[in-house]
């Protein structure tokens, strides 16, 4: 049965997996981590493209009889031209004990991965880990949901402007928050903003820290008219259903953008960024999503980090996938 020890390693795998995002894509990036005694023998994770996956990487030219693997998501069963099934390469390893994090949806996969390891005589335990699902948030949606996991980030003041009231908008956050932003898109697939934002602003959308400018993610557009080279066209929210092998979207405004997704009822996590001070008067965040009484505001959200960045403080919240959107999709 899992212990704290396990949960602990699991936790381990899912930061590990980190390193796989966004270049796996469209395959998920998955950590995973052999362990004996207490002391790490191997470790690996998904690399660019999709292959070879974590697993593979972990046990390439190690010994692992007798260990136990953390892996975050159920070894893939199902064969391909680019590689091995991975429960056929764990079921061959000698290893002792195989510890999940998350089980796979994917029909080619679901509980067979297991079954192929157990027959083996490894012992395995899936666990349902949150560190696990967390770094599979984007594959988890597109294979439940059919989309793309979706990040809403603000940059506000104190009293919730994202700009003057002529537009003013550089710099409201600090160098710390600008620089943590730059790190979010580098972990994306796509990244969206408003037909009115793209006009005013023409934003480069681009990743600026040193050794990630490759990493810049895949532009987009909310318009019903026709997007600019090195754009893509969204037509509506509602089109992300249409990205199939994007796993993450980052959204990053204007109003009208993030209040369409808002009212759609397709934004996953918030990340707020609110600089210490007053503008007045200016143009707010969010345009009106579409509530109709003050009662539809509340338990929509959970915050589940905040940080100081520089003089900024960035808060982060989850969606509560309880509630329904607040128009039809």
């Amino acid at each position: 049965m899992a212990n704290s020890a396990d949960l602990r390693w699991l936790a381990a795998a899912a930061r590990l997996s980190a390193r796989a995002r966004p270049l796996s894509r469209p395959n998920p990036g998955v950590g995973a981590i052999i362990v004996r005694d207490g002391v790490v023998v191997s470790r690996g994770w998904t690399q660019g493209g999709g292959r070879p996956h974590a697993e593979a990487v972990a046990l390439n030219g190690v010994d692992a009889r007798g260990a136990t693997m953390y892996v975050t998501l159920e070894p893939c069963a199902h064969v391909s031209a680019r590689g091995p099934a991975c429960a056929d390469l764990v079921a061959a390893s000698g290893l002792a004990r195989v510890v999940i994090g998350c089980g796979d949806p994917d029909p080619r996969t679901a509980g067979e991965g297991i079954a192929r390891i157990r027959s083996a005589g490894i012992a395995v335990e899936q666990v349902d880990c949150p560190f696990s699902r967390a770094s599979l948030a984007g594959y988890l949606a597109q294979r439940t949901k059919g989309r793309p996991h979706v990040t809403l980030k603000l940059a506000m003041s104190l009293d919730g402007c994202i700009a003057r009231a002529n537009g003013e908008s550089q710099w409201i956050t600090g160098a710390e928050a600008r620089a943590h932003t730059h790190a979010m898109r580098a972990q994306s697939d796509a990244i969206l903003v408003g037909g009115g934002t793209l006009r005013a602003d023409n934003p480069r959308l681009d990743v600026r820290l040193p050794g990630l400018e490759g990493q810049s993610p895949r532009r987009l557009v909310l318009t019903h008219g026709a997007a600019p080279d090195g754009w893509d066209a969204l037509p509506s929210p509602e089109a992300i259903h249409g990205l199939r092998d994007d796993l993450y979207l980052f959204v990053e405004g204007g109003a009208g953008a993030a209040a369409a997704f808002l009212r759609a009822g397709l934004v996953d996590r918030l990340l707020l960024y609110r600089a210490p001070i007053l503008i007045g008067g200016g143009r707010q965040g969010v345009g009106d999503y579409g509530l109709s009484a003050l009662a539809q505001a509340h338990d929509r959200w959970h915050k589940t980090d905040q940080r100081q960045l520089g003089k900024d403080t960035l808060e982060i919240y989850e969606a509560n996938p309880c509630l329904p959107a607040l128009s039809p999709l």
